[in-house]
C-alpha cells in the first residue's frame, strides 16, 4: 500500500491543475481499493456548498453540477464531525440524500473521509460499492492516509491556478491568498519573482518576445552541459567501474533525447522562456520515472532533476542580468533574502511576499526596517505563474490579491495614498521628545547592523542604538575580520551617536545566521550552538571582538555591550571574566580605556527564572522578544507550517515579560526591549504599561511608536496591562488593544488607511 500511496501523491503533486489532480485521485483510489466508485466533493470558497468535482463510477455529467448545501447529505456529516463515516447501507442513514443525477441508487456500502489541510476541511473523499457491507479497518486507514497525504497537494493545486468550479479558472480572476502579517502597510504593484540559483522548482513562467533567441540559448546550454559531463567522465572515469561509467552515458543519452530537447523547445514556442519551459519538461520526465514500480528506475528521477539543474545553471549564466524592476515592484519568492531585497533599485521596492517565514523572520524584520509592507508564510504561493501580474499586498492582515478587479484595486489604491499621508504626518514627530502626557520619558532607540543605517536613524530621531548586530561585518567577509577592522567599524557607530548610548551585541551566529567560512551544520540549529555558546567555545574570536569594542570606545564612553543567548549564570560569569581580562590588559597599555556598561539579552526562558541572579551581575537587561516568544511557545518562527502559532500576545509571553521587567527593577537595573514587539504600536503600549525603560526597533517604526507614547499616560498603559493579564485568549488581547488605539484616533497604526 505504501508504494501505491507514494505513486498517487507523486502524480497529484505533478498535476498542472486542480481538476487533473482530482481526476488522478479518484481513478487511483478506486483501482487501489477495488471499489465501484470513488468521488471527491470540494467546499467552495465561502464554505457554504460542496460540489462534486471528480468521480470514477458515478455519472460524469454530474461533475461540477451536483452541489450539496452545507448541512445537507452524508458529506456534511463528515465535514461536521471531521472524521470518517463508514456505513453498511448508506440509504438507511437519516441524513442520506439521494441525488438522481449521479446514478448512485445502485450503491449501498459507503465510506467517506474528510480532506483536511491546516484544520480547514477542503472536501470529502468518498468510496462506494454495490454490495451491502462495512469497509474493513485497513480500508478506512488507507482512505484516511490518502486524504491526509493529498490535502496539501490539493491545497497547492487549488492555489496554483486550479479551478473553482468545473469550468471557472482562477487565473485571470481575482484570487485572494492568506498568509501572515510580516510588516504593516499596503501596496499595489507588479509581482517580480526572484529565485535562488539552480533552484528549478522556484523558476517562474515568463513570457518571451524573441522565441528564436530562447531556443538558441537552450541549445547552447545543452551543449555546455554535454561538454561538462564529458570532462567529468575523463577526469574520474579511470577510477570507476564500467557500470559506474555508464551513468555518464545515461546522462548524455538523456541530453540527446527528443523528449527533453523537443519538449522544451515546444514549450518555448508556446511562449514560455527557456528556464520555465525546462522546468516543465524536467518535471514531466521525472514524474514518469517516479511512477515506475521498479526501485532502480524510480531512482532515475533524481538523475533527471540533477540534469535539469545543470542545464538551468548554464541558462542562468546567460541570464545573469536581473529582471526588469517596474516602479512599483512587489518582490515575490519561495524565500526572500537580504541579497534579493538589495537587488531592487532604491525607491522601486514597494512590498514583499514570501512563501516561507513568520511575523518575526528575517524577511519580516528587514521589511520593517525598510518601511515596506510584507506578507509571509503563504505556503501555497503560486510562484510559477504569478510573475508580472498585478498584485495587492496587505501587510496588516497578511493577505494578497492576485489580478485584483477594479473595485479592489481602487479601494487599496486609496488606502495606499492614505498610508503615504499618514507617514508624511508622522514625520513631524521626528525630533519631538518621546514623552508620555504625564511626563514619563521612554527613550526610543534603533536596531541596526549596517553603517548605512546611521544617518537614517539620526534623521528619524533615534536617541541611540539599542541593538547593533555585530555579526553583519562577519557575514560579508570571507574570513574573520581583524581587531583593527572591527575597531574602525565600531568607532564609527559610537562616534556618530556620541554621547548617546550605543549597544553593541557580541557576535551572534548560529540558528539562521551562518558564516560562509565557519559553517555550523546542525539538525536543530535554533536549539544548538549559537550566540554566547559559540564565542565562549572560541575565546580567540571573543577576546578579539571585546578588545576592538573597548578600543573603539576610547574618548567616547558611550559603549554598552550586550551578551546574546545567555541561558545560565555560569555563562555570564565566564563572559564577564573574559571582559575583565581584556579591560585590564588594555588599561595597562592606555589609561583612557573605560569599562563599558554590560547587559544580557533575555531571550532564553531560563533567564526569566534566574532574573534575580543575572540582574545582580549586570548593568542592564534587554529582552529579545523574537527568540523569547519562539522558545516559550516552542514555535520555529521560520517554519510557515507553525508560524501562525507564533504570537506576541500569548498570555504566557506577557506574563514572562512582566516577570523579567519586575525582576530587573527589584535591583534598580534598566530593562529595555529590542525585539520586534518594541516596534509594534499595540505591543509597545503594553510594554510601557509594564514599566519598560526603553524600546529599540527598526528605524521605520520609530514615528509610529512615538505617536503612541505621546498619547497615553504611563498610568493608562498600566491599567491596560492589568486588564490583559487577566485574559486567556491572545485574540481578545489584540482586540482590546486595537480598540484602545482606535478610541484616541490611532487606528491608522494598526490597519490600512488613516
Amino acid at each position: 500500500m505504501l508504494a501505491i500511496l507514494r505513486r498517487i501523491v507523486e502524480e497529484v503533486s505533478a498535476a498542472r491543475s486542480l481538476q487533473q489532480a482530482l481526476s488522478i485521485i479518484v481513478a487511483r483510489v478506486k483501482q487501489a481499493m477495488h471499489v465501484d466508485v470513488c468521488s471527491v466533493y470540494l467546499a467552495d470558497s465561502a464554505d457554504t456548498q460542496f460540489t462534486l468535482m471528480a468521480t470514477d463510477g458515478l455519472n460524469p455529467a454530474a461533475v461540477g453540477v451536483v452541489r450539496l448545501e452545507k448541512g445537507e447529505g452524508l458529506v456534511s456529516v463528515i465535514t461536521e464531525t471531521k472524521e470518517p463515516l463508514n456505513l453498511e447501507d448508506a440509504p438507511q442513514h437519516p441524513r442520506y440524500r439521494f441525488v438522481v443525477e449521479t446514478g448512485e441508487e445502485r450503491y449501498h456500502a459507503f465510506l467517506g473521509v474528510p480532506i483536511i489541510h491546516h484544520r480547514e476541511v477542503l472536501g470529502v473523499l468518498v468510496v462506494r460499492q454495490h454490495v451491502t457491507r462495512k469497509f474493513h479497518e485497513d480500508e478506512v486507514a488507507f482512505s484516511l492516509t490518502v486524504a491526509a497525504q493529498l490535502a496539501g497537494a490539493i491545497a497547492h493545486a487549488r492555489a496554483s491556478g486550479g479551478i473553482q468550479t468545473m469550468h471557472e479558472e482562477v487565473v485571470g480572476s481575482t484570487s485572494t491568498m492568506i498568509g501572515l502579517p510580516g510588516a504593516p502597510g499596503v501596496a499595489v504593484g507588479t509581482a517580480v519573482v526572484l529565485y535562488p540559483p539552480t533552484h528549478l522548482e522556484g523558476v517562474p513562467d515568463r513570457k518571451v518576445d524573441d522565441v528564436d533567441k530562447e531556443v538558441d540559448a537552450f541549445h547552447a546550454a545543452l551543449e555546455r552541459v554535454r561538454s561538462d559531463i564529458r570532462s567529468l567522465e575523463q577526469k574520474i572515469g579511470a577510477a570507476l567501474s564500467p557500470a559506474d561509467r555508464a551513468l555518464f552515458d545515461a546522462y548524455l543519452l538523456m541530453l540527446g533525447s527528443d523528449t527533453l530537447r523537443e519538449g522544451t523547445v515546444r514549450r518555448i514556442h508556446a511562449g514560455n522562456w527557456a528556464p520555465g519551459a525546462l522546468r516543465e519538461t524536467i518535471n514531466e520526465q521525472a514524474f514518469v520515472f517516479d511512477a515506475m514500480d521498479d526501485p532502480y528506475m524510480r531512482d532515475r528521477a533524481s538523475d533527471v532533476r540533477d540534469l535539469g539543474r545543470r542545464i538551468l545553471d548554464h541558462l542562468q549564466r546567460r541570464d545573469h542580468n536581473l529582471p526588469e524592476f517596474p516602479d512599483h515592484t512587489l518582490l515575490i519568492g519561495e524565500e526572500i533574502t537580504a541579497t534579493m531585497l538589495a537587488e531592487v533599485p532604491v525607491g522601486k521596492l514597494k512590498g514583499v511576499v514570501s512563501a516561507r517565514g513568520s511575523t518575526s523572520s528575517h524577511v519580516a524584520i528587514l521589511a520593517h526596517a525598510m518601511g515596506i509592507p510584507a506578507v509571509v508564510g503563504i505556503s501555497d504561493l503560486p510562484v510559477a505563474w504569478i510573475d508580472g501580474r498585478e498584485l495587492i499586498v496587505d501587510g496588516y492582515r497578511g493577505r494578497i490579491f492576485i489580478s485584483p478587479n477594479e473595485a479592489i484595486r481602487q479601494e487599496f489604491s486609496r488606502l495606499a495614498r492614505e498610508e503615504e499621508e499618514l507617514a508624511a504626518g508622522l514625520e513631524s514627530l521626528r525630533f519631538e521628545p518621546s514623552i508620555t502626557p504625564d511626563n514619563e520619558h521612554i527613550p526610543l532607540y534603533a536596531n541596526t547592523g549596517l553603517l548605512s543605517d546611521i544617518t537614517p536613524s539620526l534623521n528619524r530621531g533615534a536617541e541611540g542604538i539599542g541593538l547593533y548586530r555585530t555579526e553583519f561585518p562577519f557575514m560579508v567577509r570571507d574570513r574573520f575580520p581583524g581587531e583593527e577592522e572591527q575597531r574602525a567599524i565600531y568607532h564609527q557607530v559610537l562616534e556618530a551617536f556620541a554621547p548617546r548610548p550605543v549597544t553593541l551585541r557580541t557576535l551572534d551566529i548560529g540558528g539562521d545566521k551562518t558564516l560562509p567560512y565557519f559553517p555550523i551544520i546542525e539538525d536543530n540549529p535554533f536549539l544548538g550552538w549559537r550566540g554566547i555558546r559559540v564565542t565562549l567555545d572560541h575565546p580567540e574570536i571573543f577576546l578579539v571582538q571585546l578588545r576592538a569594542m573597548l578600543r573603539a570606545n576610547i574618548g567616547l564612553n558611550n559603549l554598552h555591550i550586550l551578551l546574546p543567548m545567555v541561558s545560565s549564570v555560569s555563562e555570564l560569569d565566564e563572559a564577564m571574566r573574559l571582559l575583565e581580562r581584556v579591560y585590564t590588559e588594555l588599561k595597562n597599555i592606555d589609561e583612557s580605556v573605560m569599562p563599558p556598561r554590560v547587559g544580557v539579552m533575555v531571550e532564553v526562558p531560563s533567564t526569566i527564572y534566574q532574573i534575580d541572579s543575572i540582574a545582580k551581575r549586570v548593568d542592564f537587561l534587554s529582552v529579545g522578544t523574537n527568540d523569547l516568544v519562539q522558545y516559550l511557545l516552542a514555535v520555529d518562527r521560520n517554519n510557515s507550517a507553525v508560524a501562525a502559532l507564533y504570537d506576541n500576545f500569548h498570555p504566557a509571553v506577557l506574563a514572562a515579560l512582566k516577570q523579567a521587567i519586575d525582576g530587573a527593577h527589584r535591583y534598580n537595573k534598566t530593562i529595555g526591549v529590542c525585539g520586534e514587539m518594541a516596534g509594534d504600536p499595540a505591543s509597545a503600549l503594553l510594554l510601557v504599561g509594564m514599566g519598560v525603560d526603553n524600546l529599540s526597533m527598526s528605524v521605520a517604526c520609530l514615528p509610529r511608536v512615538k505617536w503612541v507614547i505621546r498619547n497615553f499616560t504611563r498610568d493608562q498603559a498600566s491599567e491596560f496591562v492589568r486588564d490583559v493579564l487577566t485574559m486567556e485568549d491572545s485574540k481578545a488581547i489584540r482586540r482590546y488593544l486595537d480598540t484602545r488605539l482606535e478610541k484616541v484616533g490611532l487606528g491608522g497604526l494598526i490597519r490600512a488607511g488613516k
